[in-house]
């Protein structure tokens, strides 16, 4: 099953997509995730053409967006880790950066970056539990770039400013987690830059899989459903290039994840992006 978020009268919904492309409404946001299984079995209302409406992430404002870094050897390697990280490298981001696809992202500083990664949406309430049942807790995946501002980011170790810039986030539609499996047993990753690849892994190359570190983050915070995980990155980053590459005003970059699907977004100057956005 394919969920997307949109705007409906002054709300996120969250709804059904069929197969001829029109939304099935089954709740608005914040109903929906009090109780998803209940609402994924539910008829729905009416459906509506996708086309006639203003999609949204398909999360609740209060979500927990909890961010992986350096989850795949390769990528570790390639900012200079030849350690392996002893725990989950956790950082976390706020709903407000997230976005949808299609939607610009401002090119808001000169080392603007991207990570292409396999975002988690949180289906159950997880407390204690081990790394089965973590997984079991997972309600869908979509697609995920974790555009990154490497200035900000590396300002000071605390990544916070770098990871949140506006319209940083941009995640596609959800496909719930029956249609996907185990996500370690390879899901391929690739992102573009105007039709180049950039990067090309998979998911059964990190170092920490997700069942793993829903267990850890539940030892001491309890998950709740809507929370996001983004899984990190494989290696390819344009930071780590040489000589190094980054996003600029004019460009479209892309992620698309195997039985997951794609997302496309333009970067647009701050002006533009400014003019888009009504702010």
């Amino acid at each position: 099953m394919k969920l997307v978020g949109y705007r409906r009268d002054g709300d996120v919904w969250i709804g059904r997509l069929g197969p001829d492309d029109r939304l099935t409404p089954l709740a608005e946001v914040e109903t929906f995730y009090r109780d998803p299984a209940a609402h994924l079995a539910g008829a729905g209302e009416p459906s509506v053409a996708r086309s006639e409406v203003v999609e949204a992430p398909a999360a609740p404002a209060g979500a927990r967006v909890f961010c992986v870094g350096l989850n795949y050897r390769a990528h570790a390697e390639e900012v200079g880790r030849t350690d392996l990280p002893p725990y989950p490298t956790l950082f976390a981001r706020w709903t407000a950066s997230l976005t949808t696809d299609g939607a610009p992202v401002p090119a808001v500083e000169e080392k603007l970056d991207w990570e292409g990664e396999l975002l988690a949406v949180i289906g159950k309430r997880l407390s204690r539990v081990d790394a089965a049942a973590g997984l079991a807790g997972v309600m869908g995946y979509a697609v995920f770039n974790d555009v990154s501002a490497r200035t900000y980011q590396r300002h000071t170790q605390q990544w916070a400013v770098g990871k949140n810039a506006d319209g940083s986030g941009p995640m596609g539609d959800i496909i719930t987690a029956d249609e996907i499996g185990d996500p370690a047993q390879g899901l391929e990753i690739v992102t573009r830059v105007n039709g180049e690849v950039m990067q090309r892994g998979s998911t059964s190359q990190m170092i920490y899989d997700i069942g793993q570190v829903i267990a850890y983050i539940s030892e001491v915070i309890t998950l709740n459903p809507g929370d996001l995980i983004a899984t990190g990155t494989p290696d390819g980053i344009g930071a780590s290039r040489k000589p190094p590459i980054f996003l600029k005003a004019g460009d479209v970059v892309e992620v698309e994840i195997e039985k997951v699907g794609k997302i496309s977004n333009p970067v647009v100057s701050v002006e533009d992006y400014q003019a888009l956005s009504g702010g």
